[in-house]
């Protein structure tokens, strides 16, 4: 048991170490960013990436208790 948690617990931390590098733009999104500037630009991506953050987070949940609920029925 705490193998599989040692485990969720890494990978969660490397992909919150990779998302930092994330680039959230679309290409129409990236040639208007361009044409803004560079700090404008990052404020762009930085907004597109808060906004994803709020559906991801949810279907993660909502993912993480139906498998917890099937894990749970299967042990029976």
């Amino acid at each position: 048991m705490k193998r599989g948690l040692l485990k969720d617990l890494l990978i969660i931390c490397l992909l919150l170490a990779v998302s930092q590098f994330a680039e959230a733009q679309c290409s129409i999104c990236t040639r208007t960013a361009q044409q803004l500037g560079e700090q404008p630009a990052k404020g762009m991506n930085t907004g597109i990436l808060y906004l994803a953050f709020v559906p991801m987070a949810i279907v993660g949940f909502i993912s993480y208790k139906w498998w917890k609920n099937n894990r749970a029925v299967s042990d029976q």
